[in-house]
């Protein structure tokens, strides 16, 4: 089968490829019927081979997870530098979760048995 999604401009202003994880993960989540329980954010781009791809903008999406009070979120590897940018007491009490790839992700959303 395949899936198509669209995302039309509407009301909520948005660009970039940020979100190509986090679409991702929440078909996964529909098709095997597993709930992504862990109250976290995630952000970065995917690319056709499955590599997770920096995304701009992480200061502000911290600060978004923050006010939300989410305290995991799982960024692309390659935007580890850019949390120098961000004050410490925005990042305290957040755990940050470095993927590579969409494996990675998938391994934190859906730990195997007794991984939990």
């Amino acid at each position: 089968n395949i899936i198509h999604l669209h995302i039309p401009a509407g009301a909520t202003p948005k660009d970039g490829p940020s979100a190509g994880i986090t679409m991702a993960s929440a078909l996964l989540s529909l098709a095997i019927n597993r709930i992504i329980k862990k109250p976290l954010a995630m952000t970065g781009e995917l690319s056709l081979v499955g590599s997770v791809l920096p995304i701009g903008g992480l200061k502000e999406k911290v600060i978004a997870a923050r006010r939300h009070k989410i305290r995991q979120i799982i960024i692309p590897s390659g935007n580890i530098r850019d949390l120098d940018e961000i004050p410490g007491n925005v990042k305290e009490g957040i755990t940050f979760h470095p993927v590579k790839t969409i494996d990675e992700v998938l391994d934190i959303l859906f730990p195997k048995k007794g991984k939990q």
